[in-house]
């Protein structure tokens, strides 16, 4: 048996998947999209379905940042928030967390690896990568794919790729 890599290897996603979060972004834009994308039980290697969720910013819910708009900062709540947690045990678990960037870039900020990791500081707050889009006011820019390395103790970049033109919304 061979040892895990650390950090874990990029999730595929499906590119009708893809293509759900960027619309999303560009719906969302000036203010930052959220969601999951979600695969098959028994593949944890594919997202090849998208749940977009309200990003809940707007009501200052976010743990870290609650003086920020959803122009700079994103938090799922509620019932989204329920769907997330209960989607592990179901059929087709949440394998990427998912949000933009309106600014045109696709990065994890200090604000994201600190939203993103276990209160208890041991790991991903959920077993799921971060994916970031970055989309500006006429296009969906580059996206970055983010996974946990216990080694780096937080999340690295594992995956990234400009946006396609056919791939726009």
């Amino acid at each position: 048996m061979s040892a895990p890599l650390d950090p874990p290897a990029p999730v595929a996603i499906a590119t009708p998947a893809l293509r759900a979060v960027y619309a999303a972004a560009r719906a969302a834009y000036p203010a930052e999209c959220c969601g999951w994308l979600t695969g098959p039980r028994g593949d944890a290697g594919v997202a090849d379905a998208a749940r977009p969720a309200a990003n809940a910013q707007a009501a200052g819910d976010h743990p870290i940042t609650p003086e920020r708009g959803a122009e700079t900062a994103y938090v799922i709540a509620g019932d989204d928030l329920l769907a997330l947690a209960r989607s592990f045990d179901g059929p087709a678990p949440a394998r990427v967390i998912y949000h933009s960037h309106p600014n045109g870039r696709a990065y994890f900020s200090a604000t994201d690896q600190q939203a993103a990791t276990s209160p208890w500081g041991d790991g991903p707050a959920y077993p799921a990568q971060q994916l970031v889009v970055g989309v500006d006011a006429t296009r969906v820019v580059e996206c970055a794919l983010f996974a946990w390395s216990d080694a780096a103790a937080g999340f690295v970049e594992v995956a990234r790729w400009t946006a396609r033109d056919e791939d726009q919304p």
